[in-house]
């Protein structure tokens, strides 16, 4: 089974590329990915199978091998809004997890839209907190 790295995924376009170890370009597509998966963070080792497309190699079965790469995008400390800053990010956050709580309390996830903004805020603080660690 070849192996390799997430190039780049969009998954508000549901496909992307993975470079294989050998070095050529594989096209993969939301399908391929594993149960649970909807997204693939860039750098992200895989391994997969392949089959021949009308456009070119096409990724199945995409098996995540390690982790995703650290949530911090590289940040540094000179990167990291001043204190002050993040007091009212994290205020917003809260009141954001808060009625998320309160949803999974009643037995209903978000919605795909809502869930993407929490993960994403979720995502941006952790940058924050893990810039220059």
């Amino acid at each position: 089974m070849p192996t390799g790295k997430v190039r780049f995924y969009d998954e508000d376009k549901g496909f992307g590329f993975l470079s294989s170890d050998e070095g050529d370009d594989v096209f993969v597509p939301r399908t391929a990915l594993p149960a649970g998966v909807e997204t693939l963070a860039r750098g992200t080792r895989v391994e997969f199978d392949i089959v021949a497309g009308r456009k070119g190699d096409q990724a199945l079965h995409v098996r995540l091998l390690d982790p995703p790469p650290s949530v911090s995008r590289g940040l540094t400390l000179r990167d990291r809004k001043p204190a002050e800053e993040m007091v009212v990010v994290v205020e917003d956050l809260i009141t954001l997890l808060d009625s998320t709580s309160t949803s999974l309390r009643k037995g209903h996830y978000p919605d795909r839209a809502h869930g993407r903004t929490l993960a994403k805020a979720l995502r941006a603080v952790a940058d924050q907190f893990e810039a220059g660690s």
